[in-house]
């Protein structure tokens, strides 16, 4: 097996790259995306990148996830993933490891300071996949690399 990853677009954030990877290193602080996913403004931006019914999966999907300092469990069709912070390079990358996974899984949120109020930021997704099973998963892990990167940059 080797490791493919999946990389999401490049997010614009209007705020410090130190703000920023502050608020992603503690991922409890991911806990107010449940509260921020009924304000107008944030379902405007989400609903530019994501289709309707994506949009109420993912608001679902967010009332069950759960958080704490260096870890997030959320709901899949194989049973709940976890995901723990395995390593924080402030201010510049956290990487996250899957636990208990069906397949070894990583997360890497890379940020970029773009001057002194703004900030640059690329999730990717690595996947320890079988060639033979990398065509069904490639697509939903690239989507899942580009939905992550969405969510994060309204925290």
């Amino acid at each position: 097996m080797s490791l493919s990853k999946y990389e999401s677009s490049v997010k614009h954030l209007s705020r410090p790259v130190g703000e920023v990877y502050g608020r992603l290193a503690d991922l409890r602080h991911l806990e107010q995306l449940k509260t921020r996913f009924d304000d107008p403004a944030v379902q405007e931006k989400l609903a530019a990148n994501l289709p309707a019914d994506k949009l109420d999966e993912a608001r679902r999907q967010l009332e069950i996830v759960t958080f704490d300092a260096d870890c997030i469990e959320l709901p899949s069709p194989a049973g709940n993933l976890k995901l723990r912070i395995v390593e924080r390079d402030e201010p510049k990358c956290i990487k996250l490891a899957g636990e208990d996974t069906p397949l070894p899984l990583y997360v890497w949120i890379q940020l970029l300071p773009e001057g002194d109020n703004a900030c640059k930021m690329r999730v990717t997704v690595g996947a320890d996949v079988n060639p033979f099973i990398k065509p069904m998963v490639s697509k939903p892990l690239s989507q899942a690399a580009e939905g992550l990167a969405n969510v994060l940059s309204l925290v």
